[in-house]
């Protein structure tokens, strides 16, 4: 009889012990553990406290844009692709092109709060293309300009009015080179993709194609200007040809005056420095003032999952990160810059960050040089980039001049073009 009490006592507990519902779990992807992999954890514990019936699972993330990429290319309609992934915007179109990935514009169009989220028209238009919403933009940057205060007073500059031109930093980044001791004048990590070489490009008023897409146009005056104010970089600003990560050891070390690379490694930048110098941020210089642009780097947030289910909390998900909380962890964590208008205004989130983080401002007040990272047409764009990279290598290196660098890389970027693009 105990027995029997026992049991049903356990049994009525059973039933009053109320059910917890079912979890959601969508398995996520993101590129470059190095820059993102804190900035994901944090997000992610955020969100799965705001919505505990979701589970997020993070699948093994990519060094690259360009790895990520071609793992989802192959994992596409499979069972191991993720239910999301975090694209580079300059790869998006490669997966619209393909019809790899879900469009986001049925679900924003039933969204009535959406609008008022932060979301602008120009930051979404950082992630449409053929006429779909391929994601939202989470991770903007473009290039900014780091300087060493420290070695600038040593070569006789001035770290509170430093150049705008290109002319003078190269004749700074002399200077600085010439303090001896191992220092190095300059670095400008043109490396690794094409992105660096576009802000040139861009920042002299030029374009990578024509505007029908049918021929190379960065082989004109604009794209030559580049080439040879970074073949000028070597020869009067005494840039050497390090490797990306080199360069950036040599910066931290405090062995480097000027150096230019991309908003989004600030954070990076600012740990490895720690103390030893004083470290300071500036406007990127631009070759033409007035018709001048830069690149945005970065990435946007994919869906990828055709389950219902899943498709309403990765959804939810997406406008998390790219929303206000999710960029007002992204910025501090990384220096990008915010992809959410309503992220950077407001004191709940960044505003009061920036005033009292200098070092963040810079690429926060280029926001309106910002246009998009050119995506070339076509199967064959990571070919088209790693083409541009090896002549500008021969470049840097100082094995051709800027004229044969441009004639090559324009060849080279035409034979990879798709051939219905070709006049």
């Amino acid at each position: 009889m105990r027995r029997w009490l026992a049991g049903l006592a356990a049994g009525l507990a059973f039933l009053a012990t109320p059910v917890r519902a079912e979890q959601t779990e969508i398995v996520v992807h993101y590129p470059m553990p190095g820059f993102f992999k804190s900035v994901m954890e944090t997000i992610s514990t955020e969100y799965m406290k705001q919505n505990p019936d979701v589970k997020i699972t993070f699948a093994s993330p990519s060094p690259t844009y360009e790895e990520g990429l071609q793992l989802i290319l192959r994992q596409a309609n499979s069972a191991d692709m993720p239910d999301m992934s975090f694209i580079g915007l300059n790869r998006l179109r490669v997966l619209a092109e393909r019809g790899v990935g879900v469009d986001l514009k049925p679900f924003i169009a039933k969204d009535a709060g959406f609008k008022d989220e932060g979301f602008s028209e120009t930051l979404l238009n950082l992630a449409r293309f053929n006429g779909k919403q391929m994601g939202l933009a989470f991770a903007a940057s473009n290039p900014i300009f780091y300087y060493n205060a420290d070695l600038v007073r040593k070569a006789g500059g001035d770290p509170e009015h430093m150049p705008t031109k290109w002319d003078d930093v190269l004749k700074l980044a002399a200077k600085i080179d010439a303090l001896g001791d191992g220092t190095v004048g300059m670095g400008y990590r043109w490396m690794g993709d094409d992105w660096m070489f576009s802000a040139l490009l861009f920042g002299n008023g030029g374009t990578m194609l024509t505007a029908d897409e049918k021929k190379v146009a960065f082989d004109g005056p604009e794209g030559l200007a580049a080439l040879t104010l970074l073949d000028r970089m070597v020869k009067e600003g005494k840039m050497p040809a390090l490797t990306s990560d080199a360069m950036v050891q040599s910066f931290t070390a405090g062995k480097m005056g000027l150096f230019f690379w991309t908003t989004g490694g600030l954070k990076s930048i600012i740990n490895g420095v720690g103390g030893k110098f004083d470290l300071r941020t500036t406007k990127m210089p631009v070759i033409n003032a007035e018709k001048g642009r830069l690149p945005t780097g970065g990435n946007a947030a994919v869906m990828f999952t055709k389950d219902p289910k899943k498709q309403e909390a990765v959804y939810k998900f997406i406008k998390f990160v790219a929303g206000p909380f999710g960029q007002s962890v992204v910025v501090p964590g990384t220096g990008y810059v915010p992809t959410n208008e309503l992220a950077a205004k407001d004191d709940r989130f960044l505003k009061t960050f920036y005033e009292k983080n200098p070092l963040y401002q810079a690429g926060l007040s280029q926001l309106d040089l910002m246009i998009p990272w050119y995506s070339f047409p076509g199967n064959n764009g990571v070919k088209v980039t790693q083409s541009m990279v090896d002549n500008i290598a021969q470049l840097v290196e100082q094995k051709v001049t800027p004229e044969q660098a441009l004639k090559a890389m324009s060849q080279d970027v035409t034979k990879l073009l798709p051939k219905g693009n070709l006049p």
